[in-house]
């Protein structure tokens, strides 16, 4: 198999990686054959996955944008991925040139990938970190530095609480995440639900069923499942939706059907 050379070191390309075939969906150049014939596998079951993906980020930006707008400057993006054109601190500083942003991610190729992305920016870095241990995360040097937690934080959870199991309590990672974030702090987040995806659930498992052959299992989680991530927060207007009607910038109803599958939403802590 031929080694792309920003392959970083260490990295096995016979395996492949959530965030890369994210990156594949999305258009991106930063993945290898072995991600792209995942995608592939899924796609034969559920095509409309770049579109699902895209709805993703331009939701995530959209967020970013209200945050920034509602005087947020201090950003966490854990399940960070590969960047890509649009990053939360291109859209944060859109608004805030000020902004600091800290990505968290565990695969190596988004972190290497971030931080060659990143040289030279000043107040934007990458930690290589796991959701599961919230600690980790929050006592990295890299957020010590950047972040003043005695200040409202946008915590954003995009497309990452479904790879996190039942078993390993994704709800306590979230709560923990919370209370170490002051008052007037944000939490933004998207999950995949078989709800409002526009085939029959058993068509679907087709596609969840690549993810746990890859050893990365895509949890579907309902609405109500969802909604209890955001215990503590006050749900910002219009709630948990589907992706595109979270105050969108164009007619919810120009949208492909398949960005209507799983959920967004923004809370506020009081």
């Amino acid at each position: 198999m031929e080694r792309p050379a920003w392959a970083p070191r260490g990295i096995d390309i016979s395996v492949p990686s959530v965030s890369r075939i994210y990156d594949y969906y999305l258009g991106g150049s930063h993945n290898f054959e072995v991600d792209r014939e995942a995608a592939r596998r899924a796609m034969e079951f559920m095509p409309g996955l770049p579109r699902i993906m895209q709805a993703n980020r331009a939701f995530m930006r959209r967020a970013v944008r209200f945050a920034a707008e509602e005087g947020v400057t201090q950003f966490l993006d854990i399940g960070s991925g590969i960047p890509t054109f649009g990053s939360v601190h291109e859209v944060a500083r859109a608004v805030r040139p000020e902004a600091r942003v800290v990505y968290v991610d565990h695969d190596p190729v988004a972190v290497a990938h971030t931080e060659a992305v990143l040289s030279g920016e000043e107040g934007v870095d990458v930690v290589a970190a796991d959701l599961r241990k919230p600690r980790e995360i929050l006592g990295s040097s890299v957020v010590r530095d950047l972040m003043d937690l005695n200040r409202p934080v946008a915590l954003l959870l995009v497309a990452i609480l479904h790879f996190v199991e039942d078993e390993d309590d994704p709800y306590a990672a979230v709560a923990e995440l919370r209370d170490a974030l002051a008052p007037g702090s944000l939490l933004v987040v998207t999950h995949a639900s078989y709800e409002g995806i526009p085939l029959p659930p058993e068509r679907a498992e087709g596609a969840v069923d690549v993810y746990k052959d890859i050893r990365n299992p895509l949890i579907m989680r309902s609405r109500d499942d969802i909604a209890r991530f955001f215990e503590g927060y006050d749900m910002v207007e219009p709630g948990l939706v589907p992706m595109p009607k979270w105050r969108p910038d164009s007619a919810a109803e120009d949208e492909d059907p398949y960005s209507y599958s799983g959920f967004a939403g923004v809370g506020r802590t009081a």
